[in-house]
This record gives structure tokens, sequence and C-alpha cells, in this order.
């Protein structure tokens, strides 16, 4: 039988071939599998694993190192503070997609809000948004049917009523309705991009565009203006060498007040400007 500060360590080495934080994935694992907090871990670290614990986290590893991400192997990943289910039919959400919530998070917006997020996902940014703003109205839109369901999965597990759930190819479904802000984690990755070789378990269609990756960036900017109350904004993630092109097409599309935002890894990753109407 192995202690879980033995386990630790021999996960750790074996995560280290593929991971730059094999000290956290080797812990993720071990919460995962235990249903307990990292603190644990720290408190108890001569507990001894069981056969069937063991078991488990052998699988999980074995799986890892196969490439598979922890979020696909666990079923659910945080964000935001919220636990989200996640599946492959969708992108993992990404701590620097945080930044995006955070500048949302920081407008100056009507006190009930009107906020839509295009190409939900898993619902990330949506959720964040309706949990920590009781009194916005969110609207959440993905064109894949098995992240609509997800999503609203996600939305229906966190009690969120202040948010809905809706299939539609961007704007195609919305009709006339006006927002005082919209969202979005777009396919923002060139196709040939070499990057796409280490996210091999995660959908092609919600990675990449055509034109360079900004295909579906130009799509939004050019038509966002009509679903735009007037003193609405507009904010879009996008590549680390993408700030430049994406803030000279918000700007021709009669944005103003354009700028853009660095994400943890201090890379130009979020842009927006401001909607005169």
């Amino acid at each position: 039988m192995l202690t879980l500060a033995a386990w630790l360590k021999q996960a750790q080495q074996q995560f280290a071939v593929l991971s730059q934080t094999p000290d956290i994935d080797a812990r993720l694992c071990l919460c995962h599998v235990l249903q307990v907090s990292n603190s644990y871990l720290y408190s108890y670290p001569e507990r001894q694993l069981t056969a069937s614990e063991l078991s488990l986290l052998d699988d999980i590893v074995s799986k890892r190192l196969q490439g598979q991400p922890l979020a696909y192997l666990f079923g659910y990943w945080h964000f935001f503070d919220l636990r989200l289910a996640v599946s492959p039919s969708t992108l993992i959400p990404r701590p620097d997609t945080e930044i995006l919530v955070e500048q949302a998070l920081s407008l100056m917006l009507p006190r009930q809000a009107k906020v839509l997020d295009l190409g939900t996902g898993t619902g990330a940014i949506a959720l964040a948004l309706a949990h920590n703003r009781p009194d916005w109205q969110l609207t959440a839109v993905d064109y894949i049917a098995d992240a609509v369901a997800l999503a609203e999965h996600n939305r229906s597990a966190l009690k969120l009523d202040n948010c809905r759930v809706l299939q539609s190819n961007w704007f195609s479904e919305l009709g006339g309705q006006r927002f005082d802000l919209i969202v979005s984690n777009p396919p923002y990755i060139d196709p040939i991009d070499p990057h796409l070789a280490a996210l091999t378990f995660e959908p092609l269609s919600a990675l990449t565009a055509a034109d360079q990756g900004l295909a579906d960036i130009k799509h939004i900017v050019s038509i966002a203006g009509r679903y735009l109350n007037p003193d609405g904004w507009l904010w879009l993630e996008h590549g680390y060498d993408q700030a430049d092109a994406v803030r000279l097409l918000l700007q021709q599309a009669g944005f103003d007040q354009v700028c853009s935002k660095r994400d943890y890894g201090d890379n130009w990753r979020i842009s927006g400007g401001y909607w005169r109407g």
C-alpha cells in the first residue's frame, strides 16, 4: 500500500513528462478519487490508499499519460469558483478566459443588464456572470446541440434562473433582441497552427477558424452592433498574437474606446469596444 505522500511523489514524476504543473495534476487526481479538499492531502500525508483507490488512480494516470485531459477524465472542471460538467463536445474552461469574465464584471452596465454569450460551450462565461450578477439576464447560445444540452445541465445544476440557453448559429435565432453586453470566446486558432497538436482531445470546431483564425471574430464584430443597445459593449477572447487585428476590426465596425487586456501569462487575450448606437 502507498501513502498519499508516496503516491503524490510517484505521480508527479510520471506527469512531469507532459505537464508543466505535475504537482497540481497529481493533487487534483487524489482530490477527485478521494473526494477531499487539497488541505486534506497536507493534513494526512501518511494516510494509506486502499486497493480500490489505487486502481482508480492507476486508470486515471494511464489515460492522462496518453494525453487525455484531466477534465474529461473527471467529467467536470472548475471555472470562476463554479464546478461545471464537461464533455468532449466542448472546450475545457481555461483560467485565461476568466479575464473576460472579470472585464465584463468591471463594466458600468444597467442594474438589470441583458447580456449575450456567443458560443457558450459548457456555459462557463454566461454562468459565471449570472452567478456574480443575479440581477443580470443572461442569454447563452451555441450552434452544437450537445454543447447546448451540457450548458443547460450546468445552468440547472447551479440553479441559475437568470440565464437561458439556446441553440443558435451565432445571432441566427435571436431575432430583434438587443443586449447591453455581448461576450464571446469564439474559435480563433489558425487550422495550420502547430499548437493544435497538443489539443487533439478537444473539438476542432470549437478551436479553429478560417482566415488565419479570424473568420468567426470578423463575423461577430461585423454584426454585433445590430444586437447592442446604445452604450453597450462587445468583448472577445482571441489568440495571443491577434490583438492588433481584432482592435482594427472593432474600430472599422464603429466601436469606440477600443482596447485589449492581458491574461495571467501576460499575453494579450481579450479585446473590446463601446457601442454608441
